[in-house]
C-alpha cells in the first residue's frame, strides 16, 4: 500500500482522511471519477440511489459489481473501504433479495442471527464496512431520528444486543461501528436537518449515553461514528464531532478506545452550514476525528477540495497540530492495511430463504424509478 505521511503530495495527500459518498447513480460519472483519482480517498458510502432498483438480481448484482470495479480503479488502490449504512427498517439501500430486516428495536433477541445474516449479504456485495450496530439508547420517546432504530431504552438492553449484533457481523468479515457517540437517543431534533442540543448532567450522561458505548471500546471495535449533537454540561456549544472533551478525553482518554473515529456525515444540516469556515475543518482534527465522511446526498462533495486547503493552511500557521494529524493517519492507515477484500458474488435463493425466518421483516415498498433512497446514517 503506497499511503505515506507526505504532506507535500498535494490533495492525494490529506484524502485518505475522506470518505465520499458517490453521486445518485449506479454508475460513476464524472464527477465522482474526477474526486476520487484526485483525492485517493480512504473509501466510498453507498446509498439506495447508487444501485440499479428495479432490476432482476443477477442485473443490478452485475451493475454493482462494476461500479465497486471503477470505484477502485479510480483510486488507483486494492485497500479501500466499501461501506455502506444497513440497519434495518427504513435504513436499507441494496435492492431485493437482500433480507429486508425490520428496525432493531424489533429483533433484540435475535441480533447474533441478524448480524450473521447481514455480514454474509454484505460480503457477498463486497462491502467490508456497515454504520451499524446503532448504539443510541432511545431514551426520549419524542425522538426523531432514533426511535426504533435503538435496540431499546436503557443502556444495558442497548449494549448487550448491539454487542451480539457487532460480532456476529464481524465474524463474516464484514467491520461495524458503532454509532453514534457520544448517544442521539436523548434529542428532540434530528441533526439531519438542524443541531441538537442535550442538556443533560453529566453523571446522567455517563449512566445512560456512555455507558452503553462502554461495551464497543475493546480492540475487536475498529470503528466509531460521531453524533453531530451539542451535550451542553459536557462541552458547551461544541457538536460532538468537533469536541476535543468528547472524542479525545471520553472516548480515547476516559474510554480507552484506540481505533478509526469517523464522523457522522458532514453535509448534514447539523454542521453543514460551518463548513465554509477554516476553524471547523481543524477543529474537527484537533478533536480527533480520523475519518471525514461527506456524501453527495446532502452536499456537493468537491466541499472536499476546499476543507483540504483549510488543514493545509492549519498544518502551515500551527492551529491543526501536526502530532494528532499524524496520530490520525496511522490509524487510517493501519485499517485499510487491515481492510477485508470481498468479491462481490450470487447468493443463493436458500441462503436468503433462510435468513428470512430469522427475525420480522419490513414489508418492501415498491422504489419509484426516480427514488433517490434515504440517507440516514
Amino acid at each position: 500500500m503506497d499511503l505515506d505521511f507526505d504532506l507535500d503530495r498535494g490533495p492525494e495527500a490529506f484524502g485518505h482522511r475522506f470518505l465520499i459518498g458517490l453521486q445518485q447513480s449506479p454508475v460513476l460519472g464524472d464527477h465522482d471519477k474526477r474526486l476520487l483519482s484526485t483525492l485517493r480517498p480512504a473509501g466510498v458510502v453507498l446509498f439506495r440511489a447508487n444501485f440499479l432498483a428495479n432490476a432482476p438480481y443477477e442485473e443490478w448484482l452485475a451493475s454493482h459489481a462494476r461500479l465497486l470495479a471503477d470505484v477502485r480503479e479510480y483510486i488507483g488502490r486494492d485497500e479501500v473501504i466499501i461501506s455502506i449504512d444497513h440497519e434495518g427498517g427504513g435504513v436499507l439501500r441494496p435492492p431485493a433479495p437482500i433480507t429486508p430486516f425490520a428496525y432493531a428495536r424489533e429483533w433484540p433477541s435475535q441480533a447474533a442471527s441478524v448480524g450473521r445474516a447481514m455480514g454474509i449479504e454484505l460480503r457477498h456485495l463486497g462491502f467490508n464496512v456497515n454504520f451499524a450496530p446503532v448504539v443510541d439508547v432511545n431514551s426520549n420517546p419524542a425522538n426523531p431520528v432514533i426511535g426504533p432504530r435503538s435496540f431499546g431504552t436503557t443502556p444495558e438492553a442497548v449494549a448487550a444486543a448491539a454487542r451480539q449484533f457487532l460480532d456476529a457481523m464481524q465474524a463474516e468479515d464484514v467491520l461495524g461501528c458503532p454509532k453514534h457517540f457520544p448517544g442521539h437517543g436523548d434529542t428532540g431534533v434530528d441533526s439531519h436537518y438542524s443541531l441538537p442540543v442535550i442538556d443533560v448532567d453529566p453523571d446522567t450522561f455517563r449512566r445512560r449515553e456512555i455507558a452503553a458505548f462502554r461495551t464497543f471500546t475493546d480492540a475487536g471495535t475498529r470503528l466509531f461514528m460521531t453524533a453531530h449533537i451539542v451535550v451542553s454540561q459536557v462541552d458547551p456549544g461544541i457538536p460532538a464531532t468537533m469536541s476535543r472533551v468528547i472524542l479525545n478525553d471520553i472516548l480515547r482518554g476516559e474510554l480507552g478506545f484506540k481505533g478509526v473515529v469517523v464522523t457522522d456525515d458532514l453535509g448534514m444540516a447539523a454542521i453543514s452550514s460551518k463548513l465554509d469556515q477554516p476553524e471547523t475543518t481543524q477543529r474537527i482534527v484537533n478533536a480527533g476525528a480520523d475519518l471525514l465522511c461527506m456524501c453527495a446526498y446532502w452536499a456537493d462533495t468537491s466541499r472536499i477540495l476546499k476543507m483540504i486547503d483549510f488543514m493545509q493552511a492549519g498544518l502551515k500557521d500551527g492551529t491543526l497540530e501536526e502530532a494528532t494529524f499524524r496520530a490520525s493517519f496511522d490509524r487510517v492507515k493501519g485499517l485499510l492495511a487491515d481492510i477485508p477484500k470481498h468479491e462481490v458474488r450470487k447468493l443463493g435463493d436458500e441462503t436468503y430463504e433462510r435468513h428470512a425466518g430469522l427475525a420480522p421483516l419490513r414489508p418492501r415498498a415498491p422504489v419509484p424509478a426516480n427514488a433517490t433512497g434515504a440517507a440516514k446514517i
